[in-house]
């Protein structure tokens, strides 16, 4: 969310912002809205007032013995009490106003995103190609899984509808290997903290990481008040939600290899075919809470434990600086990071890291307390995917098919595949 205070003290350069993001001014909207909510609270405050002065009247009528005075104020206290439910309720329905419609606007971009409406004004920020030749050209993923009878759509289609899979054998191998080795490098060389996290949260949390209310659509309800995560991003960013931390507690670096679900209610009839965007999947997450002049840093060391991943599995790959119209909701300043898949023969996402700034702890009321013990400020939480392993899986497949159908294992899975060196399907 944001701060109204900030928001009054300068008008002009959150509409600025908001404009940037394409979006009309607001500032005026949002003022009026705190307005009528101090006005709320006066309201409720002299009401409380006067009765406390008037309880005092009353001792000192009655002290002095004049009843009629001590009754008059007696009844003036009954109407004032009478007021108060009333008082309360509107002072409780403008700050509620106004948070609902703080809680429905996107954060305010870094000023160094690149401004663009959409995709197309995202901005290359460098790119990655493996020392030996990589294809250009190739088949699919799901032709090279469905062809060596390990990949099975239509069983996940009787089981659970459309965009599920079922992988077997070697390539369910192949996906558990891929997260074992991301979890492994991450927690192992960059330091972060392994978590094993639920993956039914409660609305707080969802509303802490800014997936309610906005993207309820895109979210799977499972019943009693509890949502299936999107990403561990929820649960682990939502760690530190209603605490204060020291400052010597920070960085605090969390990392999770969790299911994820996704309803892609805003995906109707983009890549149908495959695994690319799925209802289920599996990816590896990492998230970063940090003090406010250390998160741009963060950002960049984010960054470079994600790209790790595909330097170490020999894959190419570019990064984009999101632009202001394509970034999401939540986040300051993103990057993308895209893979090659030969079967598209385009670049596709594969992990997205973002800075969230004191978006999040805000709406998680998580604080930490400077050295200097001058009071307490909000944190800045950063997320990533380190990285999507469903769609690794895709890039492993398709960056190094074989002529014949098979896949080889890249160097860095081999210990996790028993010494495994190639994919050929079940033997006959």
């Amino acid at each position: 969310m944001h701060d109204i205070r900030a928001i009054r003290e300068n008008p002009a350069a959150f509409d600025r912002d908001l404009e940037r993001r394409g979006l009309a001014p607001l500032s005026a909207e949002l003022l009026a809205l705190d307005d009528a909510r101090k006005n709320a609270v006066s309201a409720a405050q002299a009401n409380q007032e006067r009765r406390n002065g008037l309880a005092r009247e009353i001792g000192a009528a009655k002290k002095a013995r004049d009843e009629a005075r001590a009754q008059a104020l007696m009844e003036e206290v009954a109407r004032l009490k009478a007021e108060a439910p009333a008082l309360d309720a509107a002072q409780a329905e403008a700050a509620q106003a106004l948070d609902a419609r703080l809680a429905a606007i996107p954060n305010r971009p870094n000023p160094d995103v690149p401004e663009g409406a959409d995709e197309h004004g995202n901005v290359e920020y460098r790119r990655f190609e493996p020392t030996h030749p990589w294809l250009e050209k190739g088949r699919q993923h799901f032709e090279l899984g469905e062809a060596v009878g390990l990949m099975d759509f239509e069983a996940a289609a009787r089981l659970s509808g459309a965009r599920f899979v079922v992988l077997k054998g070697q390539l369910a191998r192949l996906e558990r290997a891929l997260g074992q080795f991301m979890l492994d490098l991450h927690t192992t060389e960059h330091g972060y903290t392994e978590v094993a996290p639920p993956v039914l949260v409660r609305d707080e949390a969802m509303f802490g990481t800014a997936q309610l209310p906005k993207f309820r659509d895109d979210q799977f309800a499972a019943g009693d008040g509890y949502w299936l995560i999107p990403t561990a991003e929820v649960p682990l960013t939502n760690l530190v939600r209603e605490s204060i931390l020291a400052e010597d507690e920070l960085p605090l670096r969390f990392t999770a290899l969790t299911p994820c679900f996704r309803a892609e209610a805003g995906a109707a009839g983009r890549d149908t075919r495959g695994m690319l965007r799925q209802h289920q999947f599996n990816k590896v997450e990492l998230v970063s809470i940090t003090a406010p002049e250390r998160s741009a840093e963060e950002h960049e060391r984010m960054l470079a434990c994600a790209e790790a991943v595909l330097k170490a599995l020999e894959l190419p790959f570019r990064v984009m600086t999101l632009c202001t119209g394509d970034m999401g909701f939540a986040s300051r300043k993103t990057y993308d990071i895209e893979v090659w898949m030969p079967g598209q023969e385009t670049y596709r996402e594969i992990s997205s890291c973002s800075v969230c700034g004191e978006f999040q702890a805000r709406r998680m009321n998580a604080r930490y307390r400077p050295k200097d013990g001058k009071g307490v400020q909000f944190v800045h939480t950063l997320n990533g995917s380190g990285v999507a392993v469903g769609r690794a899986l895709i890039a492993v497949m398709e960056n190094y098919q074989n002529p014949d159908g098979s896949v080889t294992i890249p160097s860095a899975l081999q210990p996790y595949m028993g010494g495994l060196t190639r994919i050929e399907g079940p033997k006959s």
